[in-house]
């Protein structure tokens, strides 16, 4: 390969961030996510792009290791990678990138090595961009949740999503662009683009990517381990793309919450309702978690625990057709799911289809099959003081 002596094009990559709410003891860009760290993985795609200098931003006494994880992941291109210091603040991290730029660098991407699984074409249609534009330019996702203006606890109002954007990085700007605004900000910005704009510069979008998701939480980090996890092989060869996957859940709820019975995704006019954080559906619960364990995505208590307001009080189709966006996100497909509800009431085989119908809706049209059994009067079910569900799942590739 023949390098460029003279790049026009730099990407800095911003590694120097604690990352204390992903609850590792390493600052979060040495955090693994198999065998090579987050900040090993996002350079992957950083050295797959078009040929850049590249410049790590690193956190203090972490130069070293992050140098090692530039010039492995570099390979033929080890000369154009350097490590910098990182700052107190996000803003001063990458000051200090743009201070070691070369003097032939004319358009930067400013990228966070949290966004670990960034895929190459994301790089190119930014740099795309810039070039065709001048302006600055974000990847960005359509918001697909329903947004909510809220005041402590009450919901003012509907915020109208199709005038919002998730944004992502990298960021690209024309150098002189961005190395003038940073002169100038005089507060703390979320994101480059923020504080470029706000210096009167324009900012355009372009698509992002799915796989460019920043990785912040314990569930974040599970779900990039999975979509970075090698194919096993099959015997005799070959690799085993199509090999499905089988997760099982558990879900217990005890009667006596307020309201009327939701379960199976059903409404159970007259029927005493379940205790929970959201409506007790033990049957949506326990197929989530299935389905969850299959794709190595963590738990219910990852994604809709105590700490997501949005899901108390919701029904089985929020939890399941969220679900199968975390799934689809991580590249799986739902082949079938199946259930074993055990409890004494409601009288369910009358609604039996009713509720597979319901919860195969929820799922896109993966089939359901629930089955129900009274435990012949035994345990905490047969006594009528709650109920238990029992789900497998079985996914593939998609």
């Amino acid at each position: 390969m023949t390098l460029t002596a003279s790049p026009r094009i730099a990407v800095v990559v911003v590694a120097a961030g604690s990352g204390t709410r992903l609850g590792q003891d390493v600052p979060k860009a040495f955090v693994g996510i198999d065998a090579h760290t987050i900040l090993r993985h996002c350079l992957r795609g950083v050295f797959a792009a078009p040929e850049a200098q590249v410049v790590v931003v690193a956190p203090e006494g972490r130069e070293g290791e992050a140098l090692t994880d530039a010039r492995e992941a570099a390979g033929s291109r080890a000369e154009l990678v350097s490590v910098v210091t990182g700052g107190d603040t996000r803003q001063a991290s990458v000051a200090a990138g743009l201070a070691a730029l070369w003097p032939s660098v004319e358009l930067v991407l400013v990228h966070d090595a949290a966004r670990a699984l960034t895929p190459p074409e994301v790089f190119e249609r930014v740099i795309g961009a810039v070039e065709r534009t001048g302006w600055g330019v974000v990847p960005a996702l359509p918001v697909i949740d329903t947004i909510k203006r809220v005041s402590g606890e009450q919901i003012v109002d509907a915020v109208d999503r199709a005038q919002l954007a998730a944004a992502q990085t990298p960021q690209g700007f024309r150098r002189d662009v961005l190395e003038t605004s940073y002169a100038v900000a005089d507060q703390e910005f979320t994101d480059d683009a923020a504080l470029v704009a706000a210096a009167g510069h324009r900012v355009a979008i372009v698509e992002g990517d799915a796989h460019a998701f920043k990785i912040t939480t314990p569930a974040d980090l599970e779900r990039a381990r999975s979509l970075a996890a090698p194919v096993p092989a099959v015997p005799g060869g070959g690799a085993a793309g199509g090999l499905p996957r089988v997760g099982i859940g558990t879900d217990v709820h005890a009667f006596g919450g307020d309201g009327v019975l939701w379960l199976a995704g059903l409404e159970w006019p007259g029927e005493a309702a379940l205790s929970g954080h959201s409506d007790g559906d033990a049957v949506a619960h326990a197929m989530v978690d299935a389905l969850l364990s299959a794709a190595g995505l963590g738990d219910i208590g990852t994604h809709f625990g105590t700490s997501r307001p949005e899901f108390a009080g919701a029904h089985a189709d929020a939890f399941l057709a969220r679900t199968c966006e975390l799934l689809s996100e991580a590249g799986w497909a739902i082949v079938n799911v199946a259930v074993q509800l055990q409890s004494n009431r409601p009288k369910f085989a009358p609604r039996r289809a009713e509720a597979e119908a319901a919860l195969s809706a929820a799922l896109g049209g993966a089939p359901v099959s629930v089955a129900a059994t009274t435990t012949d009067g035994l345990g905490f079910t047969g006594a009528g003081e709650g109920v238990q569900a029992l789900a497998v799942a079985l996914i593939h590739r998609a």
